[in-house]
């Protein structure tokens, strides 16, 4: 038979256990929903604010974000990555996920339009004033994205030609492995001139406009959304497509120099 004291010592012991083992329970953190999201890197300053902004307001909620040229994430997600939700700088990259049944049905939305200009270093001598001036003999090197993998470097490719004179143009061309690059390149002044995004030249003090693409020289500048249907979690990765094509999300791009695709 176990003596009073010891009885009363092995309860309470007991009783001290039970309340560790509820305070512990309570303060264990709860498992989150985690989104995976693979972007065109011009949207980084934008999403970046947009998933604070949406895990603030969701806090059971993960994100995660990738970013890089559209291309590579395209075919990342082709081979099998695990992505919850793609931006693209591009309708291309997009197409061919919906043409091999990637995206999930219902999710797929144009989010978002840009403008393709010219840059050069903010300190830059060169007279440089338009497009054309890129082909000429005292303009040595000029930065673009790949064309392949990167939207912006296709773009670029569609305006030089648009005005005559990409194959002058690629003789002297420093290719980037995305839009970002490109905008290195021209701040570090290692080139004389790039063609960027007007989102990306407005981030940085280091460059200045030297002019805008006309509308008629390249493809429309469209960033569409969709949802992967390989997603573990697609129903988070529909509500978060859904908040990035709402109010809040679209002001946030808005403020970063993006225009609606659809107002």
């Amino acid at each position: 038979m176990i003596p009073r004291s010891s009885r009363f010592a092995l309860i309470l012991s007991l009783a001290v256990l039970w309340l560790f083992g509820i305070g512990f329970a309570a303060a264990a953190p709860q498992n989150k929903t985690e989104i995976i999201v693979s972007a065109a890197i011009s949207l980084k300053d934008g999403l970046d604010e947009v998933t604070h902004l949406y895990g603030t307001a969701n806090p059971n909620v993960s994100i995660k974000t990738n970013y890089g040229a559209s291309g590579t994430l395209e075919i990342q997600i082709e081979q099998g990555a695990p992505v919850d939700v793609f931006l693209s700088a591009a309708p291309k990259q997009m197409d061919a996920l919906d043409a091999k049944g990637l995206l999930l049905e219902g999710t797929r939305k144009d989010l978002l339009r840009n403008e393709i200009v010219l840059i050069v270093p903010v300190g830059s001598s060169l007279p440089i004033s338009s497009f054309q001036d890129l082909a000429r003999a005292d303009v040595k090197q000029v930065a673009l994205g790949e064309p392949i993998a990167v939207p912006a470097g296709q773009y670029a490719k569609e305006v030089l030609t648009h005005f005559g004179i990409y194959d002058a143009v690629k003789s002297k061309a420093v290719l980037a492995k995305d839009v970002r690059q490109v905008l290195t390149y021209v701040e570090s002044g290692n080139v004389d001139a790039g063609i960027v995004y007007a989102t990306d030249a407005l981030s940085s003090p280091k460059v200045k406009v030297v002019v805008r693409a006309p509308e008629n020289s390249h493809s429309p500048v469209i960033y569409p959304v969709a949802a992967i249907k390989s997603s573990k979690n697609p129903a988070a990765a529909r509500e978060f497509t859904n908040f990035l094509s709402g109010p809040e999300g679209r002001a946030v791009f808005q403020k970063y120099g993006f225009t609606l695709a659809n107002p």
